[in-house]
């Protein structure tokens, strides 16, 4: 099956290995999670397993979620996501799965989302210089500058360029971050501590799911 599962990040800290080596670490509280339904191509035209994280009290949760979970056994969860797998194997509806999926994975891909920032401007969001602070520089110091000159391939039209660079919305989005290094498992408090970023804000909802694709020092690696 994937070695799918939901949780939250906790937050930074720090994990010494045995020689004193000091590592930087992320924190995820990783499940547990509950199966709340399984997919077959016979049926859904495609397998996956579905599962659901954090309970949520009855009176948050719609008449549709409550029915849902029920016929897997379940109070009804706060996050619903699914995994597809090419075979659904022996797991079934009800089941729990918590942080020991884990054990021997080496490296996850950590899917959330990004802080938002609101409407940023083009420093911010782009990380511009900015026009000159200077004598005789008119109080546009902040500004992106003239966009006239960026209109369509060919330099003429009358709309800028797609994807051109400008202030607006930045953040609260949808970031994965890959192959990210497992440090530590501690499968009595369902905690996994990566090394390096995870997307969103401490308490936020993360989806955690084994490394897809690797480069080829880290696939070196995993093959030891």
């Amino acid at each position: 099956m994937s070695k799918t599962l939901l949780g939250r990040k906790v937050g930074m800290s720090r994990y010494f290995l045995e020689d004193g080596t000091n590592i930087p670490v992320t924190i995820v509280e990783v499940g547990p999670c509950v199966v709340t339904q399984v997919k077959t191509e016979e049926v859904e035209g495609y397998n996956a397993i579905q599962m659901g994280y954090e309970d949520v009290k009855v009176g948050r949760a719609t008449m549709p979620i409550i029915g849902h979970d029920a016929k897997a056994g379940t109070a009804p969860k706060r996050f619903h996501r699914e995994a597809r797998v090419d075979e659904v194997g022996d797991v079934e509806a009800g089941q729990t799965l918590d942080v020991s999926l884990f054990e021997d994975v080496m490296f996850v891909d950590v899917v959330g989302t990004s802080k938002g920032k609101g409407f940023a401007g083009g420093m911010k969001r782009h990380n511009f210089k900015g026009l000159e602070a200077s004598h005789g520089v008119k109080r546009a110091h902040r500004r992106p500058g003239s966009i006239n000159g960026h209109a369509t391939n060919l330099g003429t039209g009358p709309k800028p360029k797609k994807g051109k660079r400008m202030p607006g919305h930045m953040g609260d989005r949808q970031i994965t971050c890959r192959s990210i290094p497992v440090i530590h498992i501690d499968s009595e408090r369902n905690l996994l501590m990566l090394k390096g970023s995870v997307p969103g804000p401490n308490t936020g909802m993360v989806l955690i799911r084994e490394a897809k694709r690797l480069n080829r020092k880290k696939t070196k690696a995993a093959s030891k």
